[in-house]
């Protein structure tokens, strides 16, 4: 499944290219600092155990890897992708004592690990950002050992029309601050609109389906702002 917005020619990569260095940051101006409950919500959801590896794709600047390294007391093998070099970079500067993740500059559709080779698969705020969602799932399937968890952490439909009306709202003062912060509006004109283009919840669920992950489910934060999908590898 394509999604028409993202495969519009250099339009994703311009956009982060313009972000990563404020990335962190307008993310808490962005969510008022909620992201990082909803992060750990993921990892309490995730409740990993010791020597498990994860892979997070679309990591940004690491924040779920770290997470999920704090969570077992570093005792864990992470490998961080995303396909900007500048993002990637932010995140060894920021997480330079964390000795045991691996980086990797790869797009969500094609990753280059084998078969079978990860307990978990994240991708937290990625896929709506992603060219084809049915190729990046496929790929966190393929990944993924049997037995493995795929956890996706996305921007959704809002359950309640008071709360949509009010965020809707919001959002419309998001590419001001992003204007006044990073000194450019285009990359949040960019990122409200492709959250009101992605898909629901229980279309998502129909993806993750369709592509062999099992007893999918998903579970609603902040009135539904915000989704984490959970599927399994059988």
């Amino acid at each position: 499944m394509q999604q028409y917005l993202q495969n519009k020619k250099g339009l994703v990569e311009g956009v982060f290219n313009k972000v990563y260095n404020k990335y962190d940051l307008m993310n808490d101006f962005m969510s008022l600092g909620i992201h990082r409950f909803w992060k750990k919500s993921l990892i309490n959801m995730m409740n990993p155990s010791l020597n498990k590896k994860l892979i997070d794709v679309a990591c940004g600047t690491g924040d779920i890897g770290k997470l999920f390294l704090d969570y077992t007391n570093k005792n864990a093998e992470i490998t961080c992708v995303d396909p900007n070099k500048g993002m990637i970079n932010q995140g060894k500067k920021k997480l330079s004592t964390y000795k045991n993740i691996n980086w990797v500059i790869s797009y969500a559709e094609k990753i280059p690990f084998m078969d079978n080779t990860f307990d978990f698969y994240t991708i937290g705020f990625g896929l709506r950002n992603t060219k084809d969602l049915n190729k990046t799932i496929s790929e966190a399937y393929r990944v993924l050992k049997p037995g493995g968890r795929f956890l996706c952490l996305e921007f959704s439909k809002i359950q309640n029309s008071n709360l949509d009306f009010i965020y809707k709202n919001y959002s419309k003062l998001i590419p001001i601050v992003g204007e006044f912060i990073v000194g450019q509006k285009e990359p949040y004109e960019y990122l409200i609109k492709s959250i009101e283009e992605f898909i629901n919840q229980d279309e998502l669920i129909d993806l993750m389906k369709k592509n062999k992950l099992q007893k999918c489910s998903y579970r609603n934060f902040t009135g539904g702002i915000v989704s984490i999908h959970s599927g399994w590898k059988f």
